[in-house]
């Protein structure tokens, strides 16, 4: 099937012609003439020629079509054809119309043919330039738009091998934080330990099979992030509390793949670990105006310089970056007297 572009283009030579036969038969009218068959004939039949002579030159120099960068090459290479057109397009045009005539017992008569000669083949040359002008713009397009598709699909490409790159760098970083978990409390409670390894185990196989994507759902997210804080909270039993606040309609918003952990880790790292007084963290989640909107927020965690710099936030920004530019944030505020909030906002267009 014809592209788009051949038949706008197949559309618009039809109705150029259409045109010429409209303004062949006004003439004719205008001058007396009675036989209105003649002037249709008379375009037709030019038109039927110089389509075939048209669609020869295009199937014998498509190939030199990747000559665009070089206008002077492909001038030259398409005006070569013209002494073509003046050999054939007169004889064979005007062949046609004396058959015509002759079939309806008539005779076709016409200006010397040293006169039709010249005549017809300025006014062939004139059009056959026009055409290639046309025809250059029009394939000069064609290939701007294959470039423009050719660099978004790499970019969309690149894109994906990022975000797969991005996204392969965090789960690691998780599996070192959780085995490490584990291999402390074997040397305090191995059952906590064993049942907070097969906790491990659910949340690895969760994330294998979101390994590939690289966005989820908020609520396959949130199943992370709870198995994630359930395995820290074992680590700390006795100084985390924490409390989740979640919106029901920001369960199908997208994010990205492990984009909560990140968040919880540095609360852990930064805050939990540091502090043997018990942190109180929430887990607030929330649609604002097209956008969703998570906080995570401790009552006893300090910002100091360079925090939020590490691995994990580093690797989330990058990805909020990638998937939504500036219409995504992560940022990472003191609250007073002491306590520090993390806010991620990204669309959801759910």
């Amino acid at each position: 099937m014809p592209s788009r572009n051949t038949r706008i283009f197949i559309a618009a030579w039809l109705l150029f012609w259409v045109l010429m036969v409209a303004v062949q038969l006004q003439e004719y009218v205008r001058s007396g003439g009675k036989q209105y068959w003649q002037p249709v004939l008379w375009e037709t039949s030019a038109a039927v020629v110089m389509t075939l002579l048209l669609l020869a030159q295009r199937r014998l120099m498509r190939r030199f079509d990747r000559s665009l960068d070089s206008p002077v090459r492909w001038f030259s290479m398409q005006l070569a054809w013209l002494p073509l057109y003046w050999v054939c397009f007169t004889p064979v045009v005007y062949a046609i119309r004396h058959e015509a005539y002759a079939l309806l017992n008539d005779h076709y008569v016409h200006p010397p043919w040293q006169q039709v000669f010249l005549y017809e083949s300025v006014r062939l040359s004139l059009f056959v330039a026009i055409f290639v002008v046309l025809l250059f713009g029009v394939l000069s397009y064609q290939a701007l738009l294959r470039e423009k598709e050719q660099t978004l699909a790499s970019d969309r490409l690149m894109r994906e091998m990022d975000l797969h790159r991005l996204t392969q760098q965090i789960q690691p970083h998780f599996l070192f934080n959780a085995l490490n978990t584990v291999s402390q409390l074997m040397h305090v409670d191995v059952n906590r330990a064993d049942s907070t390894l097969a906790q491990l185990a659910d949340v690895l196989r969760a994330t294998l099979e979101m390994s590939e994507q690289h966005e989820a759902t908020f609520a396959a997210e949130l199943r992370l992030a709870r198995a994630y804080a359930h395995l820290m909270s074992e680590r700390f039993s006795e100084r985390v509390d924490i409390s989740w606040d979640i919106a029901p309609d920001t369960h199908d918003c997208k994010v990205p793949v492990m984009s909560l952990q990140p968040l919880l880790e540095n609360i852990f790292k930064h805050t939990v670990e540091q502090r043997r007084q018990k942190t109180r963290i929430s887990v607030v989640a929330g649609r604002v105006d097209g956008e969703l909107v998570v906080r995570l927020e401790d009552d006893l965690g300090m910002l100091r310089p360079g925090e939020g710099k590490g691995i994990g936030l580093r690797n989330l920004r990058a990805r909020l970056h990638t998937l939504h530019g500036d219409k995504a944030s992560l940022t990472l505020t003191q609250l007073p007297p002491s306590g520090v909030l993390a806010e991620m906002r990204l669309p959801c267009a759910c």
